[in-house]
């Protein structure tokens, strides 16, 4: 089965490996008696090259075994809930690297800019001259 993350980009469920651990997270006794945490093991080579490119540099991302991602969820109390909350995640991570970046458009600032600040610096030299001392025997 494939998970649609965007129209043009899809995860397929085998490349991911869940293992259910003990949580330290809130369920009271619960926690030392089951398994409910999830770490979710995504192996991004199914994935087009552009968006496995952009991976490591999404927020958030630990990255194991050479580009594994790996994502662990206890927020929750039970091992379906989390389970829930580690696959949004990693969609959330994928979809994240579909978005392209916005390439920077080079500026120069305008003549009149620069104009302004050269005469900013001019005023603001003037006014430090005004503030030194008289050398003696200039009494103007």
């Amino acid at each position: 089965m494939k998970i649609r993350v965007t129209p043009s980009v899809a995860i397929d469920d085998r490349d991911i490996d869940e293992r259910f651990v003990r949580s330290s997270g809130p369920g009271g006794q619960n926690v030392n008696k089951l398994s409910t945490a999830v770490q979710l093991r995504f192996d991004p080579s199914g994935l087009p090259a552009w968006v496995r490119a952009r991976l490591p540099h999404v927020p958030g991302v630990r990255l194991i075994d050479g580009g594994t991602i790996l994502i662990e969820a206890s927020r929750q109390r039970t091992q379906s809930q989390n389970r829930r909350d580690a696959l949004d995640r990693l969609v959330q991570i994928v979809r994240q690297a579909t978005v392209r970046p916005r390439i920077r458009t080079k500026t120069k600032p305008t003549g009149a800019s620069k104009a302004r600040r050269l005469d900013a610096k001019q005023r603001r030299g003037a006014l430090k001259r005004s503030r030194r001392p008289v050398p003696p025997g200039d009494d103007g």
